[in-house]
């Protein structure tokens, strides 16, 4: 199964570059430093490494903690981190610099493979989340490297589809080690793909771990009262095509009830940067861009985010935030960098990437999920009405948090015993 797997990857690598370079019209990034999709590289890297893969953004950005708490128990330790997007490879040097290796994950092919693992020669390979490539797991299997995947989640379809092909999905969690699962439902799925019961383990998720440090708190205070004037903040951030849209149109509704009323929107593709400024033009919108250095005056309605790994920043210096990907069907985006910022958190119908958080907050009364557009209109009007409502749901919120942390230190332990 694997061969006919591999046949067809390879067969398909023209239609792969044609997206590459079609993405690469609107976000460049996408086509540099396209040897590495290959596993060519252009510079000798140490070998030896302890790898660890992080799709994008919300992987790596959840990863960096377990990085750093290894590299203060091992600081000779030879570290390195694949990502698949562009945006998640920036973060990773912006936030790692030059204390780690950094390189794409090539395509799952075998020459491709074959040259990676040459090149870096891992003694722990550590997969974050739901990353299952037969030839990569095929290779750590026959060359005895320890396998891990971590922070473990696997959505009820994802697991339906991946049931349809058991001859190439068995095989490669059979080269798995350990699957440290965040919830007793990943849990099973996982072994309802193929997983050995033995091999899967609960350990939470490491996104509760998250720490926004007094730096950036004291940042965004100073932010909202010297920048944004003191104003009512509201911020829709990681949103996706027709979402920004739909809380312009809410802004207009508003506007004339909270005439202090900012709104700051973070679209979730740097190449959406130019649609959201369009689409605010069109409204007749007065628009400050943040890398411009633009100060809000008090005719400014919107305050556009054209920028990369500062949410934690922005939402410290709002007054609520609404979490994009879940107006559209997209599947909604992490919360819990907001609620760890103190800021209440709104978020739309739908929520499927992050059931589980969701219900948790919802359950623990740390959130407001809005089924529509008149729903975000009625719970931010009663937000800026009533402060005791705002501090009783960030209070209850930051509780969650801290209940359901310690994931990390639990795989940090996982790891050890092979590091």
């Amino acid at each position: 199964m694997r061969v006919f797997y591999s046949s067809l990857f390879y067969l398909i690598i023209p239609i792969i570059a044609l997206r590459l370079l079609w993405r690469s019209i609107k976000a460049p990034d996408y086509l540099s430093r396209w040897r590495e999709r290959f596993a060519f590289y252009d510079k000798k890297f140490h070998d030896d490494v302890i790898w660890f893969h992080a799709v994008s953004v919300g992987e790596a950005e959840a990863l960096f903690p377990l990085i750093r708490q290894i590299q203060h128990k091992h600081p000779d330790a030879r570290l390195l981190i694949t990502t698949t997007t562009p945006t998640g490879s920036a973060r990773v040097t912006a936030v790692m610099k030059n204390t780690v290796a950094h390189v794409y994950l090539p395509y799952d092919i075998p020459d491709g493979v074959r040259r990676f693992m040459h090149c870096f020669k891992p003694k722990l390979a550590v997969i974050m989340e739901t990353e299952i490539w037969p030839n990569l797991y095929a290779y750590c299997g026959k060359n005895n490297i320890p396998l891990y995947i971590i922070n473990a989640r696997l959505s009820e379809k994802s697991a339906r589809g991946y049931q349809r092909i058991p001859a190439l999905i068995r095989p490669a969690l059979a080269a798995v080690k350990l699957i440290a699962a965040q919830t007793q439902g990943d849990s099973q799925r996982f072994i309802s793909i193929g997983a050995s019961e033995e091999k899967v383990t609960v350990l939470g998720n490491i996104k509760f771990d998250i720490n926004i440090s007094r730096d950036i708190i004291e940042q965004g205070l100073q932010l909202k009262t010297g920048l944004f004037g003191g104003r009512f903040v509201w911020i829709c951030a990681s949103t996706h095509k027709g979402e920004e849209k739909i809380c312009l149109e809410i802004y207009q509704e508003i506007k004339p009830k909270i005439p202090q009323l900012l709104l700051l929107i973070a679209p979730r593709h740097p190449e959406r940067f130019i649609d959201v400024k369009k689409q605010c033009g069109q409204q007749h919108l007065e628009v400050a861009i943040r890398t411009t250095g633009a100060i809000c005056q008090p005719s400014t309605d919107i305050y556009l985010a054209d920028t990369l790994g500062e949410l934690k920043l922005l939402y410290t210096a709002s007054d609520v935030a609404f979490i994009g990907g879940s107006l559209v069907p997209v599947g909604g985006h992490n919360i819990l960098e907001a609620i760890a910022a103190g800021v209440p958190v709104l978020f739309g119908p739908y929520m499927a990437n992050f059931k589980d958080i969701a219900q948790g907050a919802l359950t623990h009364g740390a959130a407001i999920q809005c089924l529509d557009k008149g729903a975000v209109v009625n719970a931010i009007l009663k937000l800026y009405a009533d402060p005791a409502f705002r501090k009783q749901l960030t209070e209850k919120a930051k509780l969650f948090v801290r209940q359901n942390q310690g994931a990390i230190a639990k795989i940090c332990d996982k790891l050890e015993q092979e590091i």
